[in-house]
């Protein structure tokens, strides 16, 4: 009986759509869900969040890197997102000397600001529909069965040609994006302004920005002041560029307001920042296939890997630095993996998936119609097909390639293909730019002996899941020189390969030959490996065609069907801008335990593990807590709150996302989701799927008690009953 209910409310959960689920398109908002807004509690225009014609709340909201949100919160350009999105950042300024990792970072000045190589912050200027520009495009394009409706590269041409015809004013800084929506049924484009002169300016120790780790990743309730803050330079007139000491801090059109009014049970709340993918319109079969391949692989490959690495990372401070932001993102989906698969099963989602299709095939039939019969059928077909074929690339990737980071050796083709020709010109430039490209490589891999380990147990996984025969070609190689030792084929890798040791590449570069690159190990190896991929790919090329037609025929009749019934439609996250609204609100996963919907600093203090690096709790922060200093950050009853869970529709790219009152003031950071709701990425959960925020009061509280830095307090706009 109690699997039948969850089933029943999963089906009914697929079936409509609710007022808190939904990653929403801004241009959508007016037509589609302003009156369940504001019926929800909604106290300000649509227009105030998004409005094409003027500045709104979404100019506020930014793509922080290339896969995180981050939101600005002062007029000088101040950034906040989650410390897991600026972990990478502040590793990068880490050394055994000054570990901000461990000890954190504030910057007292601007000019003690670190910047950031490699990372940009993006505002989304203006997103237009060009659904009709784009389908009139394609009628005239030379091979209209192909897959250009969906190609990157084409659209990207596409829209150029419609920034010419429209005479779009691109200054200095300014890109396009155009993507295709619900599986290519409609296209819109963004138009959008890059910054890549980025600082960081505070950064709270992992033990507060970290604090429960991996044991309490994707898990309620949750103590971590998940949080980090970064600003945006530009030159002395406001245009984006690369680093320059003349740069100053981005005088910006918007930024947000912060209550410190907090919020009470069934508060309407909301959401914008850049999902990055949804399956929401996914077949049972594909979800049964995701559940056997990349879910899976991700679990079993990544947990052994991991378990390796963090045996490493705790016997040495520099490889804990070093490998700190790689660990951190393989272990984030790796339980994921695990959650979204325990969750598939244990809320019958193949079933409830079932109920939805038949519901489509039904409706299609009473209107005399097949198309989406057929395209079903020609899904099934295909993901049968093809699963060995991608069961086989996602152990490669996994295992090959995510799980073996000295594979990133530089191409060696260039150099060959000179050595061959015996061209002393080709072969003097190839060999500069491979020297270039080998001190960067050697830079990236400092610890051949943590990289030796990790692959030896890699091999073997791989072995595990793929039979002999399967195999990639390297495998056969191994075989024959090496009699099947796939420990001594590693460790041949690492004392024979020019990309061993650098002693090895010097000696090489001495006298390059031909030769000993084509027997190089390494350099077989990864050749090996992208073979195996390009095979794999190859095998599911036609299928994978072939399923585009497909789904953008389902996604159609799906999204026709339920508009026909009078309900709002959505697309699949994109790593594109949403929105998505609902209410703080407690949860049951299961009878007898209840959730409430906020946490304090007291749980803090009870997981305070001091032998356990994942609840370390700092000193001060301890001090703080007993002395309730807490300033006006505090609850009426005196404590300090934390967290707190709403239950919007968020995922993967929603990290560092503001949390909105009905207001439009900003009272929190999105940075995660709870266990019970990993399934959200296939089928949303009304009852039990909820967003995990970090409270804004603790935010501001870590940021004036425990780390001193009323200066960026001061910048704040901040509002007070």
């Amino acid at each position: 009986m109690k699997r039948y209910l969850l089933t029943v409310a999963l089906a009914a959960s697929l079936l409509a759509a609710r007022a808190d689920e939904g990653m929403w398109m801004l241009t959508d908002l007016k037509a589609q869900n302003a009156a369940a807004m504001q019926e929800l509690g909604l106290l300000i225009p649509v227009e105030s969040v998004y409005n094409p014609d003027s500045l709104s709340l979404k100019d506020a909201v930014v793509q922080f890197g290339g896969g995180c949100t981050g939101e600005v919160i002062s007029s000088q350009g101040l950034v906040l997102t989650n410390h897991h999105c600026g972990y990478q950042y502040i590793q990068q300024h880490s050394t055994v000397e000054h570990d901000y990792l461990t000890d954190g970072f504030v910057a007292r000045t601007h000019a003690d600001e670190l910047p950031c190589k490699g990372l940009s912050v993006t505002f989304i200027d203006r997103i237009l529909d060009v659904t009709s520009y784009v389908q009139e495009q394609l009628q005239t394009d030379p091979d209209p069965q192909g897959v250009n409706y969906l190609s990157p590269k084409y659209l990207g041409e596409v829209a150029q040609r419609f920034a010419k015809k429209e005479k779009l004013d691109l200054g200095r800084g300014y890109a396009l994006e155009l993507k295709p929506f619900y599986g290519g049924n409609k296209y819109y484009l963004f138009i959008k302004k890059i910054y890549r002169d980025i600082r960081m300016v505070l950064a709270p120790p992992s033990s507060i920005g970290k604090f429960g780790a991996d044991t309490d990743n994707w898990m309620w309730p949750r103590h971590t002041g998940d949080f980090s803050l970064f600003r945006i330079y530009a030159t002395p007139t406001g245009e984006p560029a690369e680093y320059s000491a003349v740069n100053m801090p981005l005088r910006v059109k918007k930024h947000l307001r912060i209550s410190l009014d907090g919020y009470s049970e069934g508060d309407f709340a909301f959401v914008m920042g850049f999902p990055g993918t949804t399956w929401r319109y996914m077949i049972s079969d594909e979800v049964k296939e995701r559940m056997e391949t990349t879910n899976f692989m991700r679990h079993h490959v990544r947990d052994a890997r991991q378990r390796l690495l963090m045996k490493e990372m705790q016997a040495d401070d520099a490889i804990r630095i070093h490998y700190a932001a790689v660990y951190a993102k393989s272990a984030n989906y790796w339980k994921n993996a695990l959650g979204m698969n325990e969750g598939l099963v244990s809320l019958d989602v193949f079933d409830a998936k079932r109920n939805q299709e038949q519901e489509l095939l039904q409706w299609e039939a009473s209107r005399g119609d097949t198309a989406c019969a057929s395209a079903y059928r020609t899904i099934e077909g295909i993901v049968a097909h093809r699963r060995p074929f991608l069961y086989h690339q996602q152990a490669i990737q996994e295992a090959l390639v995510t799980g073996m980071d000295f594979m990133r050796i530089p191409s060696t083709d260039d150099l060959a293909n000179a050595l061959e020709e015996k061209s002393e010109k080709r072969i003097r430039r190839a060999t500069d730019d491979l020297k270039q490209a080998a001190g960067r490589y050697f830079e990236s891999v400092p610890f051949p002996d943590v990289e030796r380990g990790v692959a030896k147990e890699m091999m073997r996984v791989y072995m595990r899941y793929i039979p002999a025969g399967q195999r990639i070609g390297i495998f056969r190689e191994i075989d024959k020189h090496f009699k099947g030792d796939t420990d001594a084929f590693i460790d041949a890798c690492f004392s024979q390969s020019i990309f061993g040791s650098r002693a090895n590449f010097d000696k090489f570069m001495a006298r390059p030959s031909l030769r000993a690159l084509q027997s190089d190990w390494m350099v077989k190896f990864k050749s090996s490996i992208n073979e195996g991929l390009r095979q794999t790919a190859l095998a599911m090329q036609d299928a994978n065609r072939d399923y585009n037609r497909a789904h953008q025929i389902w996604v159609k009749g799906m999204t026709d069907m339920r508009l026909a019934q009078g309900r709002p439609v959505y697309p699949d996250a994109n790593l594109t801008l949403r929105f998505t609204y609902g209410q703080i609100l407690p949860y049951s996963p299961q009878d007898g335990v209840t959730y409430k919907y906020y946490t304090t600093l007291r749980g803090v203090m009870q997981k305070e593990d001091s032998t356990n690096y994942e609840f370390i709790v700092p000193d001060k922060l301890k001090q703080l807590y007993h002395a309730k200093d807490f300033g006006r950050y505090a609850l009426p009853d005196g404590e300090m709150p934390v967290c707190f869970i709403v239950n919007t529709d968020q995922t993967g790219g929603n990290s560092g996302s503001p949390v909105f009152n009905a207001r439009g003031e900003l009272i929190g950071t999105g940075f995660d989701r709870n266990y019970e709701g990993l399934t959200g990425d296939i089928a949303f959960h009304p009852v039990l799927q909820r967003a995990l925020c970090v409270d804004i009061r603790y935010t501001l509280f870590v940021i004036e008690k425990y780390a001193d830095a009323r200066h960026i307090i001061d910048e704040l706009d901040i509002e007070c009953e």
